[in-house]
């Protein structure tokens, strides 16, 4: 039996105020579209606070729940990633939206089998890393079946069509393989190859080409393609050092369509300013901060590997979000963590906050 302590109050806090703080901005960014269409200004809010509370009751369950445990499940956890991959896909079952199919589910009860991967991946390399942590320097026995699946997974996300997702688990991966000591040399190399399937994606897609050019310049297409970039960098101006106020913002009138989801760290600047948005920014980044040293001082490789894993996964989504709300990154949809509107997200998003904690009941001072 090992010896447990307290988990880390900094995740804790960071991760519960940052909880806190999104059900208030979603309830603030959303009231005029829930109105308008749903005639319910608390129809989001009320379906948030829902989700915040299974997530928290997720956290709760995965910070008492030994993460040693979860390697015992490791193969189950990947077989229904696989699956829920392939079901999405099916037409009929998947359900399409904005010529995307990401979700199953019935009526507004849906998940997102591409959430539920990026967790599973996490999971899955964490194990194999320990396993395979003699052989880590060599490409064949070490790296290649891990690229093998992540590219089978990254395949079938990129189906959905789901670039952003795409792209955020090849990322995870390729971190958590630095992490084990994969050749630099080796590294490089996946990561040129990599950024060159990724410019290929997006140059054999019209609407991904046209994002990326509207990126480049997005004052040249208002009305199109440039839309939602210049109604995200008005709300950051309209702001200024400390913003329009709680509830005020101007922008969430029908400019900034959905400000609840991807764009809601516009919706904080506008309203809380300069200050607001840096108090964001700070939280995320002494969560990170806490993730990473739990991480350095795990007491085994797996414990190592998967905070490092759940820790970037949430700080790519972060830096991911707040690149494509200031227009330093063209658009993609990804949501910013604890804070976007969004079930499935949310709920993975605090089962990795509670995995992290648990892990953190048994680190070792260093």
């Amino acid at each position: 039996m090992r010896n447990q302590k307290p988990p880390d109050f900094a995740i804790l806090f960071s991760s519960l105020t940052l909880l806190c703080f999104g059900i208030i901005m979603v309830f603030s960014s959303s009231s005029v579209w829930a109105y308008y269409l749903h005639k319910d200004s608390l129809y989001f809010l009320k379906r948030q606070m829902a989700w915040a509370a299974l997530g928290f009751l997720a956290m709760i369950f995965f910070m008492n729940y030994d993460y040693w445990n979860i390697k015992k499940h490791e193969k189950i956890i990947v077989f229904f990633m696989f699956l829920l991959l392939l079901i999405v896909l099916i037409p009929g079952v998947g359900i399409e939206l904005n010529g995307a199919r990401r979700w199953i589910g019935v009526g507004s009860l849906t998940v997102q089998p591409s959430e539920l991967a990026k967790l599973g991946m996490v999971i899955y390399l964490a194990d194999g890393l320990e396993r395979k942590q003699d052989k880590i320097r060599n490409f064949f026995t070490g790296i290649l079946p891990f690229l093998i699946v992540t590219g089978l997974v990254c395949g079938l996300i990129v189906i959905e069509p789901h670039l952003s997702a795409t792209v955020l688990v090849g990322m995870t991966a390729f971190v958590m393989l630095f992490a084990a000591g994969a050749s630099m040399i080796q590294l490089f190399s996946l990561g040129t190859v990599g950024f060159a399937a990724v410019m290929v994606l997006i140059f054999t897609k019209g609407y991904r080409m046209g994002r990326f050019i509207s990126f480049l310049n997005p004052w040249e297409d208002i009305q199109d393609k440039g839309y939602h970039i210049v109604q995200s960098l008005y709300a950051l101006g309209s702001g200024g050092l400390i913003g329009v106020g709680l509830g005020h913002s101007r922008q969430k009138f029908f400019y900034l369509p959905e400000p609840q989801t991807d764009f809601i760290f516009a919706i904080i600047g506008e309203e809380l300013g300069f200050l607001g948005a840096c108090f964001v920014i700070l939280l995320f980044m002494f969560f990170i901060w806490r993730g990473y040293k739990t991480a350095l001082t795990a007491p085994d490789l797996f414990g190592k590997f998967l905070a490092t894993g759940l820790t970037t996964l949430i700080a790519l989504q972060f830096l991911i979000n707040i690149a494509v709300v200031t227009a330093s990154m063209p658009v993609t949809g990804m949501p910013l963590p604890f804070i976007s509107y969004g079930g499935s997200s949310l709920i993975i998003t605090m089962s990795q906050v509670g995995i992290l904690l648990n892990i953190s009941r048994y680190t070792e001072a260093k």
